[in-house]
């Protein structure tokens, strides 16, 4: 049985699970590179095949974070493997089936599930394979007593994570990170990611230590609105970044998400004196212009309350420079950048008086969700 959402006993002012598995990450992305490592030989048995087949549709699915996993690895995966690799969330795949899953199209469908037992992640799985002619399945989950966890068939191969992976606090961290490394690595290959993992652990503990007194401070101004701007696999990140606050704030703080091009054409609007801007600085020379443009020209408006710029380039004059990593992929940046969203989030949420492991005092949002009902689809 998994152990109680309670508040673990230890020091300081904040003694929740949700610093707790902010600070683990590290920890949890080595011993996710272990584990992988140990199982390369199974895991590759299963996925090398599948992925020789160039007519195999590649889906990678999950609801809320973990959707937001395959938005950030969709469009690097499908430039490494020269193939589409699509991101589709089970609540799309569930509620409009007829307009994402195709029956003639063999498909290998990745779950990604912190608990392994929302209703939409099972419900996908059983509606893939009741539609489509042939069917794979990579499960990536961090709950052993999960419902995705116990399913085992010819065509499923199950990835438990570490259990120190299965956040208890209520907004997945390190959860969402480690499924985030078992992917790239899996489909990206576990070889080429064991000569990069010890690195991007080391980013993100840099990233833990730089972060935390700029976040703070800018927690304690009480910004109405935050919005995340990230171009190419930082999209997604910035979408997971907005969520993260919103969940942690209970809603009070107004969030948003988009590209650095994307913002100018409408969006730029939530734009006012109690706005904070945070920029994900893209190592990529031709998108890291557009990106040094936009921050150019939130900061000649003076329009923001605040302009935080995360970068791994020690020339951008960023506010938080990550080290070690300006030769990195984006891929890899994906790790140490979400961390100062993830300690403003938790910062945000002690200052407005909130319980970070259960900002939600009305009930009305869980933990692992509920409530919802699934209908037999139409043929």
């Amino acid at each position: 049985m998994p152990e109680p959402l309670l508040a673990p006993e230890t020091q300081g002012v904040d003694p929740s699970w949700t610093r707790r598995e902010i600070a683990q990450q590290p920890e949890t992305l080595r011993a996710t590179q272990a584990l992988l490592s140990d199982r390369q030989a199974e895991i590759e048995a299963f996925i090398v095949p599948l992925l020789a087949r160039p007519e195999l549709r590649i889906v990678l699915t999950g609801a809320g974070t973990s959707a937001f996993i395959g938005e950030c690895l969709a469009p690097w995966l499908s430039r490494l493997l020269v193939r589409p690799v699509e991101a589709i969330a089970t609540t799309d795949i569930v509620s409009t089936p007829s307009l994402y899953l195709r029956a003639d199209a063999p498909t290998l469908l990745v779950s990604f599930g912190r608990s392994g037992s929302s209703p939409e992640s099972l419900a996908a799985v059983d509606l893939v394979d009741a539609t489509i002619c042939e069917t794979y399945h990579l499960i990536l989950t961090c709950n052993a007593a999960g419902e995705l966890a116990q399913r085992s068939s010819g065509n499923t191969h199950v990835v438990i994570l570490p259990e120190a992976t299965h956040d208890r606090g209520f907004a997945m961290t390190s959860s969402f990170s480690a499924m985030m490394l078992a992917a790239l690595a899996i489909l990206g290959g576990i070889d080429a990611l064991d000569a990069r993992g010890s690195a991007i652990a080391a980013a993100v503990d840099d990233a833990l230590t730089r972060c935390e007194p700029l976040v703070a401070s800018l927690a304690t101004r009480r910004f109405k609105r935050v919005v995340y701007l990230g171009s190419g696999v930082f999209k997604g990140l910035a979408r997971e970044a907005a969520l993260k606050l919103m969940e942690l704030s209970d809603g009070a703080v107004v969030t948003a998400f988009d590209t650095a091009l994307g913002f100018r054409h409408g969006p730029k609007t939530i734009v006012n004196a109690d706005t904070l801007a945070v920029v994900f600085v893209s190592n990529d020379p031709l998108t890291r212009r557009y990106d040094l443009d936009i921050i150019e020209e939130l900061r000649s408006d003076g329009h923001c309350g605040a302009l935080a710029v995360i970068s791994a380039q020690p020339g951008d004059g960023a506010d938080i420079t990550i080290t070690g990593m300006a030769d990195a992929t984006d891929a890899d940046l994906l790790f140490p950048f979400i961390v100062p969203a993830q300690m403003f989030s938790l910062h945000v949420s002690l200052v407005l008086g909130l319980t970070p492991d259960r900002p939600n005092a009305s009930g009305t949002v869980n933990r692992v969700v509920q409530g919802v009902r699934i209908y037999a689809a139409q043929p």
